[in-house]
């Protein structure tokens, strides 16, 4: 793939992954599981930010986001300088994240900053994410995760 000057199906392909991606958050600002269940593969495996170290198949990943919906009354969720390299049927990307709102108990949170990477598939015409990884930089010395960190 030529980045410096992008096919037409790259570019579709592109924006295709973005809208996607635009779609999950619109899903978790509206603590909507049916719709975030649409854009996993069945098989999702997500390394995501809480234990246990792997969530498997999309009703794993699912209870994860139950849990956060459980723990929010409002969600706001952001995406940052997301990029993707796609090919026909496989594409990955990467972005910054934060997820935050207003937790059961009235407290306001802005969040905290993660990484977050994606893999996605084509399948029947649709991206579909078949992995996620969410991550925080660790402290080698401490071995404690950093939080406060910005893009």
């Amino acid at each position: 793939m030529n980045h410096a000057h992008p096919t037409e199906h790259s570019a579709a392909a592109h924006a295709e992954l973005r809208r996607r991606i635009d779609e999950a958050v619109d899903a978790l600002r509206t603590k909507d599981l049916a719709a975030l269940e649409r854009l996993y593969t069945p098989d999702v495996v997500s390394f995501d930010i809480e234990p246990p170290l792997q969530h498997v198949g999309v009703a794993a990943k699912l209870a994860n986001w139950a849990r956060v919906f459980e723990v929010f009354d409002t969600v706001t969720y952001e995406v940052r300088d997301l990029t993707f390299t796609a090919g026909a049927d496989v594409a990955f990307g990467h972005a910054f994240a934060r997820l935050g709102g207003t937790r059961a108990d009235g407290t306001a949170t802005s969040g905290i900053w993660v990484r977050v990477s994606y893999g996605l598939r084509r399948i029947d015409g649709a991206w579909l994410i078949a992995h996620d990884q969410v991550s925080v930089p660790l402290d080698i010395r401490t071995g404690r995760g950093v939080v406060d960190l910005e893009p």
